[in-house]
């Protein structure tokens, strides 16, 4: 009986450990795949807005009062679970800019740029992918002083990349995407720029299709463990193409790269760069009479308003 009442207590005790351990094994299951598909989906974006004024009263060493504001608005949504990534980013800019009095305000930036990426692990680090990137602007563009005669607008041009190809990924801040299979397409929906045969197309037609291969280079930091760039974040991405069909050896390139420091949580300073060279683009130089492809570079500094979400 003695023996009875010493065996029953330890076979509840092992029996209540058993079932603590499955139900704290199933828990912790349960936690990793809630905590797992929360974390596929990473998001987030920046909004900043930027502005320069100057003022001149009675100055003798002559001038023009200005002001200029620049904004941006820069959003991605990325997906990562098992063997499958998906990135999605929307950047907008505009920047808007008056000198003198009686002047009015001119545009200093303007763009729309969708990009979406999908991805399927082939092995380490390298995956199967495909790529979709959109880029237009949102209103008129005039080559200034001359307000009369667009130069650009809304889907004139519109540029759609459609491509397939190998991803390497070696960590979260490199992606070089390659791609000898890709589509792209140019599109002037505006009447008058179409007929002037304006960014590459035929005289009268509205849209452009190109063949060829793509390289598409990014990599992009804010996380530095240097003391003296803690507070700095740096991205630089550059695209090149070339159309196989007509002059291969004529590479395309859009190269943009930012860097941001953040004086505080609402406080930043800002340097923008873009360099675009695309052998369809006739431009017109001052030194020249003959429109032709020239390198096109803006840049863009600013100090101003930045909050990060």
């Amino acid at each position: 009986m003695k023996i009875k009442i010493f065996i029953t207590p330890m076979l509840l005790a092992f029996i209540c450990q058993v079932a603590f351990g499955q139900v704290t094994e199933a828990e912790k299951t349960l936690r990793s795949v809630n905590a797992d598909t929360v974390m596929a989906w990473k998001k987030g974006g920046v909004i900043s807005a930027n502005l320069a004024q100057t003022s001149l009263t009675n100055w003798a060493a002559g001038g023009q009062n200005s002001l200029a504001i620049n904004s941006i608005l820069s959003v991605f949504a990325n997906y990562k679970m098992d063997k499958s990534v998906w990135d999605n980013s929307l950047n907008l800019g505009y920047g808007l800019l008056k000198q003198g009095k009686d002047a009015d305000f001119r545009k200093t930036d303007d763009k729309i740029d969708f990009l979406s990426k999908y991805g399927r692990e082939a092995f380490n680090n390298v995956y199967y992918a495909a790529l979709l990137n959109f880029k237009t602007q949102m209103t008129p563009g005039y080559n200034y002083p001359d307000v009369t005669n667009k130069i650009s607008d809304l889907f004139a041009p519109a540029y759609l990349l459609l491509a397939v190809g190998l991803d390497y990924k070696p960590d979260a801040y490199f992606s070089a995407f390659l791609a000898p299979l890709t589509g792209k397409f140019t599109f002037v929906t505006d009447e008058t720029l179409s007929n002037a045969g304006a960014f590459g197309v035929t005289p009268g037609e509205k849209s452009k299709s190109e063949l060829g291969g793509y390289l598409r280079v990014i990599y992009s930091k804010n996380d530095f463990k240097n003391e003296f760039l803690q507070n700095v974040s740096f991205t630089t991405k550059i695209d090149l193409f070339s159309n196989y069909l007509n002059n291969p050896q004529n590479i395309d390139v859009n190269w943009e790269t930012l860097i941001a420091l953040k004086v505080n949580k609402y406080i930043s300073v800002s340097l923008n760069t873009h360099l675009i060279y695309d052998d369809d683009i006739k431009i017109l130089a001052e030194s020249s009479e003959i429109p032709g492809p020239r390198i096109q570079f803006k840049e863009i500094f600013g100090v101003g308003f930045s909050y990060n979400f």
